[in-house]
């Protein structure tokens, strides 16, 4: 790498106060220090209470507390429609908004990822190019693998896979063409440098997991690996500028 500090955005970070772990106010502000004391340009954005609360309301007040900030894009939670809590034109409703990606949590929601319920807005999601993040936790390979046969356009981008979990994310990653690997809690020694000799640089999307993960985490894992300065620059901005379809900005 060279001295120059490539550009990182983030794909995986959640606005608001956790009720369970003391991980800060959970504001804007807060939110812009901690990217800055890290030196991350952008992020993709998600919200606490749509996770742990009220889906339909957090992805409305996201919107609300994100307007103004350019280095902020909002990220709406997913829920099947079967209830109708968030309402049939989901898909359309978010692309108007400005929303640049969506997030689901099927396990605490309780939902299939791959079944019939979530079809429908799965499709919709897929034909505005919104792509799809959900933490490895939420769901099981199995279904990440159904689901990116089953909707071959649709951009899934899986964090949170934690430790010794190599040979199920190598399966996946060889079987399909259009999931990547977000590096939340990516913590195999070395597991980032092996996966990226074998499945390339593009399969894989920088992430921090924050607040409820401390950024400098995933910043050094990727800083300091012995990966070469193109390869750093595609994981850290460049491969989600693609699945975004955005230009970002340098710190």
């Amino acid at each position: 790498m060279s001295e120059d500090r490539p550009v990182l955005i983030d794909a995986d970070v959640m606005l608001g106060r956790h009720p369970r772990r003391d991980v800060g106010g959970g504001t804007v502000a807060e939110l812009l220090a901690a990217m800055d004391r890290v030196g991350i340009a952008e992020a993709v954005v998600g919200s606490m209470t749509s996770w742990l609360h009220d889906p339909a309301r957090g992805n409305r007040e996201l919107t609300g507390l994100l307007a103004g900030q350019p280095r902020l894009s909002p990220c709406w939670v997913l829920l099947p429609d079967t209830c109708g809590e968030t309402g049939a034109g989901f898909a359309g409703a978010a692309v108007e908004a400005g929303v640049v990606a969506v997030r689901a949590f099927p396990r605490e929601h309780g939902w299939d990822l791959a079944g019939a319920d979530a079809a429908p807005g799965l499709d919709a999601v897929e034909s505005v190019r919104l792509p799809l993040l959900v933490d490895a936790g939420q769901t099981s390979w199995q279904e990440v693998e159904a689901l990116a046969r089953a909707h071959p356009c649709l951009r899934i981008v899986v964090g949170g896979v934690g430790y010794r979990k190599l040979r199920q994310i190598a399966g996946v990653l060889d079987r399909t063409g259009n999931v990547s690997i977000g590096l939340a809690d990516l913590s195999s020694h070395r597991g980032l440098e092996w996966l990226v000799s074998r499945f390339g640089a593009d399969r894989f999307v920088f992430g921090t997991g924050a607040p409820y993960r401390d950024p400098a985490e995933a910043v050094t894992r990727l800083l300091w690996s012995e990966l070469g300065q193109a390869e750093v620059a595609a994981i850290g901005a460049g491969n989600l500028r693609r699945l975004l379809r955005k230009e970002v900005r340098a710190a």
